[in-house]
């Protein structure tokens, strides 16, 4: 391996890390919320948010070639519809439910969600860049 090959590898592995971490933080969010007294349909939204975060931040961490890819790119999605659905809920209302800023961790989750897709973003460019396409073959005349 060359110097710049390993200087890859190893931002790659940071951004990977940053990443799970982005994740984590968000689903943590949640699952705080739901101890504190969120419940009904918002809970169940909440604890589901804070178990996809999770699966999404091991995958981020464990998987390689086309299932990271995979990985990383639902994992930029879910943040932004994670984060679309906070600002839905602070405009219009989501399904109902309506929220503002002076709730509890609102602010906060509106940070780490927009840090976390700024990370996956980057991310998910280094893991698709990274991993090569295979070259198309012509069949040779028969």
């Amino acid at each position: 391996m060359t110097d710049s090959t390993e200087t890859a590898g190893r931002v790659l592995w940071t951004m990977r890390i940053l990443s799970a971490i982005a994740l984590l933080a968000a689903g943590a969010i949640h699952l705080f919320l739901v101890f504190n007294g969120t419940g009904g349909i918002l809970g169940v939204m909440f604890v589901l948010n804070a178990i996809a975060a999770l699966v999404l931040a091991i995958g981020m961490l464990a998987l390689h070639g086309r299932l990271l890819q995979l990985a990383t790119v639902l994992s930029l999605l879910f943040l932004i519809a994670t984060l679309l659905a906070l600002i839905l809920a602070l405009t219009v209302g989501l399904f109902g439910i309506t929220s503002s800023w002076d709730l509890m961790l609102v602010p906060e989750a509106v940070i780490v969600e927009s840090i976390g897709i700024v990370i996956l973003a980057i991310t998910t460019v280094l893991v698709l860049r990274r991993t090569p396409v295979m070259p198309q073959t012509r069949r040779q005349g028969v």
